[in-house]
């Protein structure tokens, strides 16, 4: 079942009630098959972004924000990356693919922590159907990182799906110039500095600092250094990686929300099971639907999004872009 959203206000509600009411079949019930086609253009800073990062084209013909429900996380990221115009128009041939997801956290799968191992092996699975060259899975955890790839098990679905796993050895890291407000020069791993393309995993957790953490605030994962000097400025460093390193894609995992709790989590309590994919083109417009379908957060609650608005990286108002919602 397929269903474009409507427009304005109409939108907005349409797509908070899908993940409130219990699924697509409840939040479509009455409304009919639209699509809005309004495409922004996009401003000079974004067009700089794009050609030095790893940006897609725009295409008005297709959705910037796909809400995928259903069983399988492999199917679910299937579906969503055919609605936004399948994975070709994010993978070339050749390309070297970073994939990262979040791996911060010594946890099982069903805790709720770490992003859905099923979801990460599906899109390395993706990447090498596109006929990516090298797929690189990596991120910076915050608990001990080999202990988290294992326990977590993305290492173990990487490596069957066909993907490089990456520690977070120091070796991997290169001073970069970042070129932020706060993020000036900062180590970063290597290969975000020489891949061809990155597609940015996150999953939906509470956050005791920012409230919650989605797909801005994964981003962390691709600096290293004394990351928490920078939890005083954190909502202006996260607009800064941002617009260091826009991803070509972002893939939001809340197959398992952690609702309370995060980010660390531990008690399966603080979990819900929400069966949900939430993929697109514009990170900002992903982070601000997801913050207020889960946490009732609005963007101006959320200063990373605000800040991030206001430098042109995307849109705070979720219902102002082209959005769909399939049921797997």
């Amino acid at each position: 079942m397929v269903v474009d959203s409507p427009g304005g206000a109409d939108r907005r509600e349409f797509l908070l009630r899908v993940l409130r009411v219990g699924g697509l079949a409840a939040g479509t019930a009455g409304l009919g098959t639209w699509l809005h086609g309004r495409s922004a253009r996009p401003s000079e800073s974004q067009v700089l972004l794009a050609d030095r990062r790893m940006g897609v084209a725009a295409d008005p013909t297709l959705p910037e924000l796909v809400v995928a429900q259903g069983e399988s996380p492999e199917a679910l990221a299937r579906r969503a990356l055919d609605e936004l115009g399948g994975i070709r128009r994010f993978v070339a041939r050749g390309d070297t693919v970073v994939v990262k997801p979040n791996i911060g956290w010594d946890r099982s799968p069903e805790q709720g922590a770490n992003t859905n191992p099923e979801l990460v092996a599906a899109l390395v699975t993706l990447c090498r159907e596109a006929g990516a060259r090298k797929i690189i899975v990596t991120d910076v955890s915050c608990n001990e990182a080999r202990v988290c790839f294992e326990h977590s098990g993305i290492a173990a679905a990487a490596r069957a799906a066909g993907a490089e796993v990456m520690l977070p050895e120091e070796r991997r890291f290169r001073e970069a110039n970042l070129g932020g407000d706060v993020l000036t020069t900062w180590p970063v791993l290597e290969p975000l500095l020489t891949a061809d393309k990155l597609i940015n995993v996150p999953i939906a957790k509470h956050h005791s600092l920012t409230g919650c953490t989605l797909g801005m605030k994964n981003l962390y994962g691709i600096i290293g250094g004394q990351r928490s000097r920078l939890h005083q400025r954190i909502h202006e460093s996260l607009a800064d990686l941002l617009a260091f390193a826009r991803p070509t894609l972002t893939v939001l995992d809340a197959y398992r929300v952690m609702m309370r709790g995060g980010p660390t989590g531990g008690s399966l309590g603080d979990v819900e099971l929400r069966r949900t994919l939430i993929a697109g083109t514009d990170p900002v417009a992903i982070d601000a639907y997801a913050a207020k379908a889960f946490w009732d957060l609005d963007h101006y609650r959320l200063p990373f999004l605000r800040i991030a608005q206001a430098r042109g990286l995307g849109k705070t108002s979720f219902e102002e872009v082209r959005s769909r919602v399939v049921q797997v």
